[in-house]
């Protein structure tokens, strides 16, 4: 199974194009110890030739040019693009769908829920019906998603997107709005878990169970947003689990040390994308790895 991550940084990207947070800055100041990143997602295949993609970021455009793995292959438009499996409702997640209305025929898979989402939107049905083909998932069921991968949805503690957020919003409610999923082939398995507001038993189990984790990595402390003056937001408002503290997902997920632990979909604010910074060092320490755009994963 062939892991390539084509963007590891969270919504807004990094850095962010309005920013100068301290993090921000030293990229915009080309210092050595950061490098941009752009917004959360993968591609995986099990033969190299034909590929899935893990959400459809608003930098899909970018990505695939930068990925040769990803360029067309045959005829006037044929893509190894076959699919486009959708985590949450995100913008981050769902705008890249967009740069791909040119009459090329993939699936999106993805809940009820998300695919409702998108049927309310009518910018989404520049997706020509014709070509494309909306395949609704239920969660712990185990789908033969071509070319000898099978991938297992389940849901995973989170929140409606930003957009569907009213007065009173739930943040860690189990529901169809937010997944993880299990990725199988050859007898081995990855996860994909790029937003999480906490840790549950079920997904300690699968994570215990797996090859690699790639795990949400929004900010490195809940209040990192707040601490910098950029917004009245927690990170566990916004959905997601920080890294450190004693709620965080390094010490709930300390005793879990089979898998090859990554951290991605990663803020633009947070210090552990400085290579060599105290936070950089105290993730490395637990045990975890820092996503970065092009990180190859094979197993």
């Amino acid at each position: 199974m062939l892991i390539r991550v084509l963007g590891s940084a969270a919504g807004g990207g990094f850095p962010q194009w309005n920013c100068r947070c301290p993090v921000c800055t030293l990229a915009w100041n080309n210092d050595p110890r950061v490098s941009p990143r752009t917004q959360s997602s993968l591609a995986i295949s099990a033969d190299g030739h034909h590929w899935l993609l893990l959400n459809a970021s608003p930098d899909l455009r970018q990505q695939i040019s930068a990925h040769s793995i990803l360029h067309p292959v045959s005829g006037r438009r044929g893509s190894p693009i076959y699919g486009i499996w959708l985590t949450n409702g995100d913008i981050d997640h769902v705008a890249g769908l967009l740069s791909l209305r040119e009459q090329q025929s993939f699936t999106i898979f993805a809940t009820r829920g998300i695919l409702d989402e998108l049927a309310a939107n009518a910018i989404f049905s520049a997706l020509a019906g014709g070509a494309v083909t909306r395949r609704a998932i239920s969660h712990n069921a185990e789908i033969a998603a071509g070319y000898g991968l099978d991938v297992t949805s389940f849901a995973v503690p989170g929140k409606v997107p930003l957009y569907r957020e009213g007065a009173r919003v739930s943040t860690d409610e189990i529901s169809e709005m937010t997944s993880g999923l299990n990725l199988r082939h050859g007898g081995r398995t990855a996860l994909y878990i790029p937003g999480c507001a906490r840790v549950t038993p079920d997904i300690k189990a699968r994570i215990a169970g797996a090859d690699v984790v790639l795990f949400d990595g929004t900010t490195f402390v809940d209040d990192e947003m707040l601490q910098l003056g950029l917004s009245n937001k927690t990170a566990a408002r916004m959905g997601h689990l920080a890294m450190s503290g004693p709620a965080g997902s390094m010490a709930a997920l300390a005793d879990v040390v089979g898998p090859r632990k990554i951290f991605i979909h990663i803020n633009n604010t947070n210090p552990a994308l400085i290579e060599g910074s105290p936070e950089r060092r105290a993730v490395e320490a637990a045990g975890w790895e820092i996503a970065f755009d092009g990180m190859e994963i094979d197993l």
